[in-house]
């Protein structure tokens, strides 16, 4: 019973439109700042080396390098302090955690991207099964007509 109450209680505070994005993929995240009174976004841009937990516990691990110096921050996808995830790019990522760009500087920490197929590319990938799809019924009547 009190893993029930426990469940509800997560999921009214866990958000319903986080975006899929995975360990690899060079992210925006929009965390709000409260300095005084005053409230505004900033955006920490770097890629995710890490995810981790599940439900409302899970958190992400991001790293950009600024000044020449690596720079980590830790959010929880589901707090209230974040207030977007811009996907910038997919990279290919072989491993759960990239710890090891760590140790690595410059050009070195690049990824390879993944980019999602183009529209001409669905298009004309759709194009000969269409195709194919119309000529066998042809095919079929001409031998008919042949014998």
């Amino acid at each position: 019973m009190s893993q029930e109450l426990l469940k509800k209680a997560a999921e009214a505070s866990m958000k319903k439109d986080v975006p899929s994005f995975e360990v690899g993929d060079t992210v925006g995240v929009h965390v709000r700042i409260v300095e005084g009174d005053k409230e505004r976004v900033q955006v920490f841009t770097g890629t995710v080396i890490g995810r981790r937990g599940s439900g409302v516990s899970e958190t992400f691990t991001v790293r950009r390098i600024v000044n020449n110096e690596g720079v980590e921050r830790t959010f929880p996808i589901h707090s209230p302090k974040v207030a977007d995830i811009e996907i910038v790019r997919h990279g290919r990522a072989r491993r759960a955690k990239l710890y090891f760009l760590r140790g690595r500087v410059g050009k070195a920490t690049r990824l390879r991207e993944i980019r999602p197929p183009s529209r001409k590319d669905a298009e004309s990938a759709e194009a000969p099964g269409d195709e194919a799809a119309e000529q066998a019924p042809d095919a079929g009547q001409g031998d008919g007509d042949e014998s």
